[in-house]
């Protein structure tokens, strides 16, 4: 059974909030990116700006995040694993009482190596700064508020980049996840800046400013 059934949960109401109220599958802009997501044919020259229709798939090997674990002599708690590691997915919307916001997830397989590096630079930048380590799970609002699980406790807080957690929103990422609506909303194209370490257009569309902000601390 999955450490964060929560998740496993939000993934069949999100897409099935599409159905009811679209009549059709969410719709994501994988900019030449393939994936196991994406429903039908996948055309690798196709305009950046064509959208796909895709639905969550259960990955047949999960990802590990015992690289980072091994790479920074830090034991990441394991409900890292199950919710980047589970599925391939878009990001997904949800409304909370907190605010309208997004989950990160991982697209294919580059996009987890993408991530377990932006992870190490995360790590490294609070060890640097003398924090605690924490994970970013998703953003809040237009970006600019990461959305991080506290490593000790396993607790959900809001982040400014580069400062330490302000404030808790749930004890834990089942309970949080657990709070959350999918929100029904046309896809995003989101143009950014290149940033050459960055440059990748999976998860890391809207989390490329806050890397940003950050790396200017």
């Amino acid at each position: 059974m999955s450490s964060l059934p929560a998740l496993d949960n939000f993934f069949k109401i999100y897409h099935q909030a599409y159905i009811e109220q679209l009549g059709e599958s969410p719709r994501y802009y994988p900019q030449g990116e393939d994936s196991l997501c994406i429903e039908g044919e996948f055309d690798a020259s196709s305009n950046l700006d064509d959208t796909v229709m895709w639905r969550p798939v259960k990955r047949q090997e999960s990802g590990s995040f015992h690289n980072v674990d091994r790479a920074l002599e830090i034991t990441l708690r394991t409900e890292i694993n199950a919710f980047f590691g589970d599925y391939f997915s878009a990001p997904l919307l949800f409304n909370s009482e907190w605010g309208d916001g997004e989950l990160l997830q991982v697209w294919n397989d580059t996009d987890f190596e993408y991530l377990q590096q932006n992870m190490i630079g995360h790590l490294m930048m609070k060890r640097k700064l003398k924090q605690a380590p924490t994970w970013f799970i998703g953003v809040l609002g237009d970006g600019d508020k990461m959305l991080t699980v506290d490593n000790s406790d396993g607790s959900v807080w809001i982040e400014i980049p580069g400062d330490q957690p302000c404030e808790k929103l749930s004890g834990s990422l089942n309970e949080f996840i657990a709070a959350l609506k999918p929100r029904v909303a046309p896809p995003e194209l989101h143009i950014e800046e290149s940033m050459p370490e960055l440059d990748h257009p999976g998860i890391w569309q809207r989390i490329k400013l806050m890397w940003r902000n950050l790396r200017g601390h």
